[in-house]
């Protein structure tokens, strides 16, 4: 089933047979990715949505001087790009960050299944939603927190995110980002991020070694950023 983790503990139980029939049926295209490969471009024009079987994903921007600049990690279940559905291009950048598997939408049988399913068409406007309140969250984040702060709540959100589709047992993950990538979702240099992760490891919260995140006390990372992860949405 490709739409396996689609809302899975959000809401999942609204999501019909027959709906999840019509979304499976509306896939033109299942295919593998390579680690860093551009999905889609800033500007160009978009005609499909990318739905996230396996893998990483990010969507970025850049500045002037080529500097980029995280603005969302997505896990498996996730739709990437759903909003360049009405919009018809993206702001933003979109790639992988290993190698994934994901699923193509056209904009076509989008039209017919929010012309024909309404309750479908909701729960897809609940996923853009949810996109909303994370981006909401990633500028509180940015603009609130000092910098082991940012570190610790962007580790909870990616940990929460994958207990929901069960990727994460609430101490390991996978998570395929480097040091540079974490810098660029949390505004950090490579070296600020390489010192906040040396003090959050002694001070046993949480390593981050060759892709793999250990977390050694869920409870005490959260109270550092004073994380609530209420806004994603989680069994509810």
């Amino acid at each position: 089933m490709i739409f396996a983790d689609f809302l899975r503990n959000r809401r999942r139980e609204q999501l019909s047979d027959r709906d999840l029939a019509a979304l499976e049926a509306s896939v033109s295209q299942v295919r593998k990715t390579h680690a860093r490969q551009l999905i889609a471009q800033a500007g160009e024009p978009i005609a499909y949505s990318t739905y996230l079987m396996e893998g990483f994903i990010c969507r970025y921007m850049d500045d002037r001087n080529g500097l980029r600049q995280l603005v969302a990690v997505h896990v498996p279940g996730d739709f990437v790009d759903l909003h360049g559905y009405p919009l018809g291009r993206l702001d933003h950048d979109v790639a992988t960050l290993c190698a994934s598997r994901i699923a193509m939408v056209p904009h076509e049988a989008l039209d017919g299944l929010l012309a024909q399913r309404p309750n479908l068409t909701k729960l897809l406007w609940f996923s853009t939603l949810l996109d909303a309140a994370m981006h909401r969250e990633w500028i509180f984040r940015l603009g609130r927190l000092d910098a082991m702060a940012r570190i610790a709540h962007f580790f909870c959100e990616i940990e929460a995110k994958l207990r929901a589709v069960g990727l994460s047992d609430g101490s390991r993950f996978a998570l395929p980002l480097t040091q540079a990538d974490l810098g660029e979702a949390c505004g950090m240099t490579s070296v600020h991020i390489n010192r906040m992760l040396r003090e959050l490891r002694e001070r046993e919260l949480l390593q981050v070694q060759r892709g793999r995140v250990t977390i050694f006390d869920l409870a005490a990372l959260r109270r550092l950023c004073d994380y609530d992860p209420s806004y994603l949405f989680i069994g509810g």
